[in-house]
């Protein structure tokens, strides 16, 4: 259990270091130096210094906002088996309180923005509400295929030990189209490129960020260290889906899982550098096409495996 708390710690600790990995591969392919990898510690404590300012016309629905999506964030990590370990808390059935809980966190984010009454926040949250519905779908499909290769319901029986080697083992092939798949809900609940584009300063074309302009100071912090945990328990999944090998020593388990890490995070900068943000009607398409190949990765077990 100690191992575990110290991994979560561990993990809340370096998720900002990893999201600055993306910003400088993006500035590489821009031609750039790009901004020092502990810049989001210094955004961090820069926006602690500073005090929230709040529109007469807002509620505390406004205020409870970020803090919700931070804890809820924070607690999604507790359920996560960081470098293969056991997470701090599991139990049967926990994947599916894990997608409501980021709901619950999601919920919250959008009835803060819809306080402020502005309707370039509604517009916001009516985009953020609409693409994590078929994200779900997808994520639903992904647990109906690792529900028939383990028979658990369980995320530890997924991605902790040995675990994902063996999935490997009993169906290599239907999990080559999960892993690109799980990359796309990665890229749409975390407001990535091509379907959001954190960088832009257009409110029109904006999904997420759009929601959050009315925070400051701590709250704003809230609001960015709740996305780096996210982006972190997604890029784990993913990290340790296309790397799932479990080496002898703890600890270098633990340097591996970070080694594996890095790979997701610098292919996350990758596509935001190669390509552009999809037209809003796109959207739902390329979201779709995760849905497409979990449900084709489902049937080839039905039909040839199981």
């Amino acid at each position: 259990m100690i191992e575990s708390i110290l991994l979560w710690l561990f993990a809340m600790l370096i998720a900002p270091f990893f999201h600055a990995v993306t910003l400088k591969v993006k500035a590489f392919f821009g031609g750039k130096k790009g901004p020092p990898l502990l810049i989001n510690y210094y955004t961090l404590i820069k926006l602690f210094k500073k005090g929230s300012v709040y529109s007469t016309s807002t509620s505390y629905i406004f205020k409870l906002g970020p803090m919700v999506s931070l804890c809820t964030a924070a607690v999604v990590l507790m359920f996560l088996p960081i470098a293969g370990r056991p997470p701090i808390f599991s139990f049967n059935g926990d994947i599916i309180f894990l997608l409501y809980l980021m709901g619950l966190g999601r919920f919250f984010t959008i009835a803060a923005a819809m306080d402020t009454a502005s309707p370039f926040e509604g517009m916001g949250a009516a985009r953020e509400a609409y693409f994590p519905i078929i994200c779900e779908a997808s994520l639903f499909m992904m647990l109906i295929l690792f529900y028939l290769l383990t028979g658990e319901l369980q995320l530890s029986a997924y991605f902790s030990g040995t675990h994902p080697f063996e999935l490997w083992q009993k169906a290599g092939s239907p999990l080559l189209f999960v892993v690109p798949s799980l990359f796309i809900v990665l890229l749409t609940e975390n407001s990535r490129v091509p379907v959001d584009d954190p960088a832009t300063h257009l409110e029109l074309t904006m999904i997420h960020e759009v929601m959050v302009l009315d925070h400051s100071g701590p709250d704003f912090a809230f609001i960015e260290l709740g996305s780096f945990f996210k982006l972190f328990f997604y890029a784990s999944l993913v990290g340790r889906l296309a790397f799932p090998f479990e080496l002898a020593h703890p600890a270098l388990t633990i340097v591996f899982f970070i080694i594996a890490l890095l790979p997701v995070y610098m292919v996350v900068g990758v596509t935001e550098s190669v390509m552009a943000r999809y037209r809003m009607d796109k959207v739902p398409r390329f979201v779709l096409t995760s849905f497409a190949l979990t449900f084709f990765a489902t049937a080839i077990i039905l039909e040839f495996i199981q």
